[in-house]
């Protein structure tokens, strides 16, 4: 029901609504709120009004001191068009909420809202399937061989065409939300089984999984030029989300040569696709460092906050004033990338498992974290250093580390083994991950698993000694109940877990080559 009275006081001047992202969950944090504040400013300083539409009273962009009006109520057509046809603005723009605000703009587009900065036609090539492989086609710019299903068989045919391991993921969706990487047809018939069911009529994307590096690029478009504030390199290889992923800036494994093609593949898209406003492209680069697109954002993402914080360059700022017409240009920019830090920045993930019962700590496709910390300095592992302390994470250079590695891992794990055993780590595993350690010189103490009829290694982890859990799995395994056991065992009691070891990798970095004394966290303001 709707009340009789108004409490709104509709002003003559020039307005533009700004939609948040609503209400937040995993996936759709306060980096677009960040986005949203940041955007609210610009436009009062152009000398419009700014009005706010969200309703989510945790937020900044909903405190009454940041806009000019704020309409608390839901992001819904109904709602939303209720305001514009009370308010008559100017324009509004949808490209800083996050996916909530995106898909809305074709459903109030039609119904009369005046969206400014990049258009429904735009949204819509970026977010279809089949539009986006066009323009791909068009630009000439490679992605992983995939297609775009709305049935099992479909699905069947194409992961069989293109070969397995696949990622299968719905369409329209943020944070990664019921993706997944499977590996046979089985798996397969069963994720499409419930896939097909909860996707409201949207169809489920199949690509072919490609192992590599992965990159982000958040971007500015006026429809002229494209300015480019940094790439970011994600620690951690294909197969977790990149809000999941440690990210640094600048990037620290890439060629110039790739480093070239991917800002020469942002410009094309940018300008191909339409974008008027904020973009972000993700990419991959395989192991022969040949670079392939997985997806562009045509809006501001969740790496705005920190690619801004990294450079002093306020993107977001930038991307609002492209939108109510002021082009690159006219703001002393124009395409290119901006001169690259001379210092390191390294943004790492927050997670909350300890507050959320019977989670699963184990990293995938589908976004898990629920925060973010930064640190930065002169050299990347100092930067590493400070970012996995403010994270959370107990950086320590002794104790125990206990082992479970999957049989497809053990020959890449080895080696990063054998770097705690020369630091002095004494190492705890499996029967099967003790018995190669300790055919490959590596003394390690037999720990048997709860379905073995004992509870010897939930017992250790519960005595404290423990400092590192190094576990990853088997495909279709994750969730099986040793596994997991110890996983939430160690969430229980404070130990650190590591299911990625290019995480583990990058922690070996820091334990050889920083003193732990308080002047390495002072090392630079």
């Amino acid at each position: 029901t709707y009340e009789n009275e108004n409490e709104s006081r509709v002003t003559a001047n020039k307005k533009i609504v700004v939609l948040g992202s609503g209400p937040v969950r995993v996936g759709q944090g306060i980096e677009f709120d960040y986005s949203t504040v940041h955007a609210i400013w610009a436009i009062k300083k152009a000398g419009f009004e700014a009005i706010v539409i969200n309703n989510n009273p945790g937020t900044v962009s909903t405190d009454y001191s940041i806009s000019d009006k704020l309409y608390f109520e839901p992001l819904c057509a109904e709602d939303i068009m209720n305001i514009i046809e009370l308010e008559k603005p100017d324009g509004v723009i949808v490209s800083l909420g996050g996916q909530t605000a995106i898909n809305l703009a074709e459903q109030i587009y039609q119904m009369g809202a005046p969206i400014i900065g990049t258009g429904v036609d735009a949204i819509k090539k970026a977010e279809d399937r089949g539009a986006f492989e066009n323009c791909l086609l068009e630009l000439g710019i490679p992605q992983p061989p995939g297609k775009s299903v709305t049935n099992i068989e479909e699905g069947r045919h194409t992961a069989n065409r293109i070969g397995y391991p696949v990622l299968v993921r719905p369409s329209f969706v943020l944070g990664g939300r019921a993706m997944r990487i499977v590996h046979n047809d089985a798996e397969l018939y069963h994720y499409l089984q419930d896939a097909m069911a909860s996707n409201c009529g949207h169809s489920v994307l199949v690509d072919k999984y490609i192992f590599g590096k992965e990159l982000d690029v958040d971007a500015v478009c006026d429809g002229q030029d494209v300015f480019i504030p940094g790439i970011m390199e994600h620690v951690e290889k294909t197969g977790i989300h990149s809000g999941d992923s440690i990210s640094v800036y600048p990037t620290f494994s890439i060629t110039d040569n790739t480093k070239e093609t991917i800002l020469n593949y942002t410009v094309k898209l940018g300008l191909g696709v339409g974008i008027v406003g904020p973009f972000n492209v993700q990419f991959i680069v395989d192991k022969d460092d040949r670079v392939y697109v997985i997806e562009i954002n045509p809006r501001s993402s969740r790496t705005v906050p920190f690619i801004s914080k990294a450079t002093g360059i306020d993107l977001a700022r930038i991307a609002t004033k492209v939108q109510i017409g002021e082009p690159l240009k006219a703001q002393g920019l124009g395409t290119h990338l901006a001169k690259e830090s001379k210092r390191w920045y390294v943004k790492t993930p927050v997670f909350s498992f300890s507050k959320i019962l019977g989670a699963d700590t184990y990293l995938s496709p589908e976004m898990k974290s629920t925060g973010e910390a930064i640190g930065y300095d002169r050299t990347l592992n100092h930067a590493l250093y400070k970012a996995l302390k403010a994270s959370g994470l107990k950086v320590q250079n002794y104790g125990t580390v206990f082992v479970t590695i999957a049989d497809a891992d053990k020959e890449c794990a080895l080696s990063l083994i054998r770097r705690f055993y020369d630091l002095g780590f004494n190492i705890e595993a499996t029967q099967g991950t003790s018995d190669f350690l300790k055919q490959n010189g590596i003394r390690t103490r037999t720990k048997r698993k709860v379905s073995e009829g004992s509870n010897e290694i939930l017992d250790a982890l519960r005595q404290g000694y423990i400092t590192y859990i190094i576990n990853t799995s088997s495909p279709g395994t994750e969730g099986k109940n040793d596994v997991f056991l110890i996983r939430r065992q160690a969430v229980e009691n404070n130990i650190n877990v590591f299911t990625s070891l290019d995480t583990v990798s990058v922690l070996l970095d820091v334990l050889s080559t920083i003193t732990f004394t308080v002047a390495t966290i002072d090392s630079e303001n």
